[in-house]
């Protein structure tokens, strides 16, 4: 039997003109926590709902504990368990009911169903409340009948998308400490834009910038780099003798503590701007850069992660590259 339940090669999702997921590519091993980081609206969800064969991807390929989310998807849903963002449960029915109806979705045995929502439900600390009607409950038990309902099945691979959002700082520790003991025996993904909620809860990271992945690695090492890490767009104009725009492309990829260097769209089609992933303070560098190449830089913004909403020890960005 393989090891890796997902395998994710040059994953892509259009909506109409717009790419919301570019290229994805990662794999994720039996028995990972693996934490998607980053701003809302990076691609997260989008990626999720590939996987879950919520959303068929434009192009690309991924395999989920060894079936394929195109030709496959059957087989992968049942292998699948899936909190989304905004738990959707039905708030008429009582707990107990609404887990015997999503036990009915999944074709269980009727004669284990009883048995497994006993599990279940003491597991995911349910069994006070397993009487009362949904919509009585407090957000956070009402995220506790989403895992439950997640995990009813005995899925290979548990993703969950946002699963602390909107929940109290007491409601947040029950639920990662409810996430990490699933993670002892399941393979799990979870998304946040919070950077403790990963170093809390996970053993990797990937972090999502505009639909592409800039990051991935253990988590210590990852948020150690990101902590002192720089989002930058720099523009520069021709000087009389110039370098062309592929040039100073590979020119800057050269600089030390570079990690991407990407093209964007100028307003001015004779400017080249440029968005740079630096682990460090390179500003020094691309203006020396700039004087030795004979460019003229006309920007240089940015500072940290965009709109991320959380970078380690209480810092966060206000959303324009500058952090407060």
């Amino acid at each position: 039997m393989s090891d890796l339940m997902i395998e994710v090669e040059d994953l892509t999702k259009n909506y109409g003109l717009t790419r919301a997921v570019n290229k994805v590519s990662f794999s994720v091993k039996r028995g990972e926590v693996l934490g998607f980081l980053g701003p809302n609206g990076a691609g997260k969800s989008t990626t999720m709902k590939m996987l879950t064969c919520y959303l068929a991807p434009t192009a690309g390929r991924a395999m989920v504990a060894g079936h394929d989310v195109f030709s496959d998807s059957l087989e992968v849903r049942k292998r699948v368990g899936y909190l989304p963002e905004d738990t959707p449960i039905y708030r008429d029915m009582t707990v107990v009911e609404f887990l015997e109806f999503a036990a009915a979705l999944r074709g269980m045995d009727r004669s284990k169903i009883a048995g497994r929502i006993k599990e279940i439900g003491l597991r995911c600390g349910l069994g006070d409340v397993a009487g009362k009607l949904v919509g009585e409950l407090s957000k956070g038990f009402r995220q506790r009948v989403g895992l439950a309902q997640a995990m009813l099945h005995d899925p290979d691979i548990v993703i969950l998308d946002e699963p602390t959002s909107g929940l109290d700082p007491n409601q947040i520790v029950e639920i990662r400490n409810l996430i990490r003991e699933i993670g002892r025996n399941k393979t799990v993904i979870l998304s946040t834009h919070i950077l403790s909620e990963v170093q809390a809860t996970c053993d990797r990271v990937l972090i999502i910038h505009r639909g592409e992945i800039v990051a991935d690695g253990k988590t210590d090492d990852v948020t150690t780099h990101t902590q002192g890490g720089q989002l930058l767009r720099v523009t520069y104009a021709p000087g009389k003798v110039s370098p062309q725009r592929d040039v100073v492309l590979a020119g800057l990829g050269a600089i030390p503590g570079i990690d991407r260097v990407r093209p964007m769209q100028a307003e001015n089609p004779r400017h080249m701007t440029f968005e740079i992933l630096a682990g460090e303070d390179v500003r020094e560098s691309l203006f020396r850069y700039a004087v030795d190449q004979n460019v003229i830089m006309l920007e240089c913004a940015g500072g940290c992660p965009r709109r991320a909403v959380s970078w380690g020890n209480g810092a966060r960005c206000c959303g324009r590259g500058r952090s407060r």
